[in-house]
């Protein structure tokens, strides 16, 4: 049995049909052959006709290639050439997730290391939340960054391509109180994701500091969010102890000087225990790649694929070419190259 044969989105059902097109050169051959030996009048001679051997001949050719030309066609035609469409509606039912980075000054400390080049903290956490979005097709992911308050970045949405740009944008002190609200910024994630209708929803919190600021204590607004049912991953970045900052001097040079920042890993863990995320301490640019991992494996994203094709057959296509020829060649063997009896 023959299979269909495919060229991409074009099929031709019956291929075994092209067998036959071997047989229409043969015919065309044994037509030339009967055709000049058939003579239906005789003359003794074809001077006073003024015919012209070479013009009939000529005449009889592009008609009979005509008529083969039909065949061939409708040959294709019995091949059941078609097109095919496929559409794909994918239904996300995925995981709604928003990304609160700390902002704040500290966040220039270079304690960070990303293919053996030191870098700083912001700068590390912009690229590998780059990569976690660019996995999560199917989500609808928004930013929050905050320092001394929250700064809605982008809300919840598909458009990942705006994301991109938006975390491009992002600097160390780009909110002028510099200090931590985590907080606040957990209470104005918490807000957006109420507002949608995800069976999933997850807070990625990411910071290097302690609170310090805003009227909201970390575990009230860790507590909204379990009752929301938000689950909140915390990560602590950067390492303890004195980190290399960099200031400028009088110069307007960038040098570097040794801080130590204070931190609070105890609360960022009770606000991984109580809303059922996890905690984790990201030291170096690469523990925080497999964080990001981690968390991609642990919050799948689900969809719903419907394929639905649509084929078109193409038939009707070299029918109606082959019925054209077929009457063209009618119309000029009887009346340009009218044959003698």
């Amino acid at each position: 049995m023959i299979h269909p044969l495919r060229f991409g989105n074009f099929t031709i059902l019956y291929p075994w049909i092209f067998f036959f097109l071997l047989a229409v050169p043969a015919l065309f051959l044994l037509r030339r052959k009967v055709g000049n030996a058939v003579q239906a009048v005789r003359f003794s001679s074809t001077e006073m006709l003024a015919l012209s051997r070479d013009g009939k001949s000529r005449a009889r050719g592009c008609l009979n290639a005509i008529i083969f030309l039909a065949m061939a066609l409708l040959l294709l035609a019995a091949s059941r050439p078609q097109l095919e469409r496929k559409n794909t509606h994918i239904q996300a039912s995925g995981v709604d997730i928003i990304l609160a980075f700390d902002v704040s000054g500290s966040m220039r400390a270079e304690d960070m290391t990303v293919g053996n080049k030191r870098v700083s903290r912001i700068e590390t956490v912009k690229r590998i939340a780059q990569q976690f979005i660019a996995k999560r097709l199917n989500d609808r992911i928004g930013i929050i960054a905050f320092a001394g308050h929250p700064y809605l970045v982008s809300p919840p949405t598909l458009d990942h391509g705006w994301l991109v740009t938006n975390i491009d944008c992002m600097q160390a002190g780009m909110i002028e109180e510099d200090s931590t609200a985590i907080g606040s910024a957990i209470a104005a994630a918490v807000r957006r994701l109420r507002e949608h209708s995800a069976k999933s929803k997850v807070l990625i919190l990411l910071t290097d500091g302690a609170n310090n600021a805003g009227r909201l204590s970390p575990l009230t607004a860790a507590e909204a969010a379990r009752v929301l049912g938000i689950k909140i991953y915390t990560i602590g970045a950067g390492s303890s102890g004195p980190v290399p900052f960099p200031v400028l001097d009088i110069f307007g040079e960038t040098r570097y000087q040794m801080v130590e920042f204070d931190s609070d890993l105890d609360t960022l863990k009770k606000i991984a225990e109580m809303t059922g995320g996890q905690f984790f301490h990201a030291t170096d640019g690469q523990s925080l790649v497999k964080i990001f991992q981690k968390v991609n494996r642990m919050e799948r994203s689900r969809a719903v694929m419907t394929k639905i094709s649509f084929c078109w057959d193409l038939f009707p296509w070299p029918v109606g070419i082959a019925l054209m020829l077929l009457l063209v060649e009618i119309f000029l063997s009887q009346t340009v190259w009218k044959q003698l009896p």
